[in-house]
């Protein structure tokens, strides 16, 4: 913040600097003699140079008749000063014109040229304002935090704050070593002749089959073979298809990946991480296909971040887009040239899918955030009974997380519905009572999947995991020994792995899907049965009593359709697939595609949660017409106040398809979870 208030600081300084700091005015700074001006045959006692007269300056000028031509057609109104029936009577130029202090218009010192004053104000203020707005800017440059990441403990704010441009990127130094120490241990276990998949041997089906003999030393003829094993690899696996992921979700896998491959488990070569860092920090953003994975590592849509960092593909800088080769210029970056593990290590990742994962993570959060004060403000529309949400009732049957009960009783905090009302029914329609089931349910299932987020950003799913000091469990058993390498001061091992699967990420989101789709259908059956004059005492449809036409009776069929949506979207698809890579890649997650539906639940609900508070907000004005004032809380009437600041109240039918879409918006901006 200090820093913020400096740069205020030097704003103001700044635009109150008289322009005597300003040594020789930019169209004299040609004029490299002072001479020229300054004539010295003028000068006066010990002075070497005087004030130049004016012909010294029609020197240059020409004549008055030139320059009163030459300044006739002056923006913003301004008179010419030059065109004045004074002019070349005797008033020197350099009574206006100043060279090395502030230049004044004596004509203002007897005329006002209302007209250009007033212009003139407004462009000075304009340019004020401008540089306000580029000082701020700055502020907020330097402002900007610096994440350093270690392969261990990135937090989802972090990333999100580097993926949207907020923070910029460091690398530990401890993460940096051991990248580079895992690199060596690749190195020395294909000098050695220890079979390293996609390293001395190929991928996939091709396990089986070597690439090449190391024989106890990396010869230019293995190296080379090894650098046109990655090149290949990273072209070959470059074949995603559709749209191209938003720069937000690409600069978010960037992060994902740099962290996960600083945990040091992926023995690529330090330059790897360091083009990621580069990447991240100057604004390179590969263009990377959205579809084309099945979930079990995103090969086919992280190969072409690897692409460009051969100087190969596609990447927009500044919102340009550009070839990988010139975006690599554009920065200062030398290629890479791949070799060892780095293909490997840049194509075989998820983070592309938790990226995507993580967006409808923070879509579902805001819904969730949402629920409390939406259903509060419905439950006061329904004069509903708010025994559901006692704690002595949710004691009764301690599941864990029933605590959202609080929530929902904060946002009824002096409301009406704590006096008794005789018009108030013993037992509301499940879908009203049973809310705090389903606000649990998605709030466990967020946790849940927040959890094994944290898990899959802050290690490493590359296989084969590339050990430094690796415990020495079962390596008294020769299948296990082979595995471990040891020289150069160096000792680890390089070990086949499952862990480029995400299913406990997909799972969770699985879940939280479905769980989504509950706090959907209790949205949907409770906005319906505030429709029904026979749960809320108020006119069928909502409807104006004066108004003779159809009122909400219609709009029942888009959040019903919303809701169809979200349930064909819950269906689990992680088990979906078919066996490739010769039948070897048998299993499937489906990561992007299950992070696509929970995004789309989202998206469905929010509209679902805008038609209840069209609704809901429509029987808070109906009851108070009706049946008399009534006292809301200070959470409900917050939240009714926000919407009909938006959206008015129905008196009569109109189109409400932009209400809808307000009201939707208001959701996921987060107005009802403030």
């Amino acid at each position: 913040m200090k820093s913020f208030n400096l740069l205020v600081l030097a704003a103001a300084l700044f635009i109150a600097l008289p322009a005597s700091a300003q040594q020789v005015k930019p169209y004299h700074q040609n004029i490299k003699d002072c001479a020229a001006c300054h004539t010295k045959e003028n000068a006066v006692g010990r002075k070497q140079f005087v004030t130049p007269d004016n012909k010294a300056c029609l020197t240059c000028h020409q004549s008055y008749a030139a320059v009163a031509e030459k300044t006739k057609n002056l923006k913003n109104g301004e008179p010419n000063p030059h065109a004045s029936h004074h002019y070349g009577e005797g008033i020197a130029c350099t009574a206006c014109h100043s060279e090395h202090k502030t230049s004044q218009v004596y004509c203002n010192n007897c005329h006002e040229f209302l007209q250009y004053l007033t212009l003139r104000i407004q462009e000075e203020n304009k340019m004020r304002l401008s540089i306000i707005a580029l000082l701020l800017m700055s502020a907020g440059i330097a402002n900007a935090g610096v994440v350093t990441l270690n392969g261990s403990n990135l937090t989802q704010n972090e990333a999100w704050a580097i993926a949207e441009g907020k923070d910029t990127v460091a690398i530990a130094p401890e993460a940096m070593d051991r990248l580079k120490k895992a690199h060596e241990l690749v190195l020395l276990a294909a000098k050695g002749g220890t079979p390293v998949y996609g390293l001395t041997v190929g991928v996939g089906l091709n396990k089986d089959k070597p690439l090449f003999k190391a024989n106890g030393e990396l010869s230019e003829e293995v190296i080379e073979a090894s650098k046109a094993f990655n090149h290949n690899a990273l072209r070959s696996h470059s074949a995603a298809i559709g749209p191209m992921m938003s720069k937000e979700l690409t600069r978010l896998q960037m992060v994902i990946r740099l962290n996960t491959l600083l945990a040091g488990q992926t023995g690529a070569q330090p330059y790897v991480a360091e083009l990621y860092k580069e990447f991240l920090n100057k604004g390179i953003t590969p263009e990377i296909p959205s579809r084309g994975s099945v979930g079990e590592a995103d090969i086919t849509m992280s190969s072409h971040v690897g692409a460009v960092m051969m100087g190969e593909w596609r990447a927009k800088v500044d919102g340009k887009e550009m070839s990988g080769k010139e975006a690599l210029q554009k920065a200062g970056l030398k290629p890479l040239v791949p070799e060892g593990k780095d293909a490997l290590a840049i194509l075989s990742t998820n983070a592309a899918a938790v990226a995507e994962t993580m967006d409808a993570a923070r879509h579902a959060r805001t819904i969730i955030d949402a629920t409390p004060r939406v259903f509060a403000l419905s439950l006061e529309a329904l004069n509903g009974n708010i025994a559901p949400v006692l704690p002595q009732v949710t004691k009764v049957h301690p599941f864990s997380g029933l605590e959202e009960a609080s929530k929902i009783r904060n946002n009824l905090k002096g409301s009406y519905l704590w006096e008794k009302n005789k018009d108030r029914a013993l037992q509301d329609p499940l879908s009203f009572r049973t809310t705090v089931y389903t606000m649990r349910e998605a709030r466990e299932a967020l946790k849940d999947l927040d959890k094994e987020i944290k898990v899959q950003i802050n290690s490493s799913d590359d296989n084969p995991a590339t050990i430094l000091n690796a415990g020495k469990d079962y390596a008294d058993h020769s299948q296990v020994a082979m595995y471990f390498v040891e020289g150069n001061g160096l000792k680890g091992a390089i070990i086949p792995t499952s862990n480029f699967e995400p299913l406990p990420v997909a799972m969770a989101a699985q879940r939280l899907g479905i769980a989504m789709t509950h706090l959907s259908h209790n949205s949907v059956q409770r906005t319906i049965h505030l429709s029904d004059d026979h749960f809320t005492g108020l006119t069928r449809f909502l409807s104006d009593p004066e108004n003779k036409g159809h009122a909400f009776g219609a709009i029942q069929k888009p959040f019903v359709a919303m809701h169809a949506d979200s349930l064909a979207q819950s269906n689990p698809v992680s088990a979906l697939g078919t066996p490739v890579a010769g039948d070897i890649e048998d299993t499937y997650t489906n990561l992007p595609l299950v992070a696509e539906r929970l995004k789309r639940i989202a998206d469905n609900t929010g509209y679902v949660y805008s038609l209840e508070m069209l609704h809901s907000t429509q029987g808070i004005d109906l009851r108070k017409k009706l049946k008399g004032d009534f006292k809301m809380s200070e959470a409900t009437r917050k939240l009714y106040q926000d919407y009909r600041a938006k959206v008015p109240y129905v008196s009569r039918d109109r189109i409400y398809t932009d209400n809808i879409e307000d009201g939707k918006q208001m959701i996921m901006n987060g107005i009802a979870s403030k």
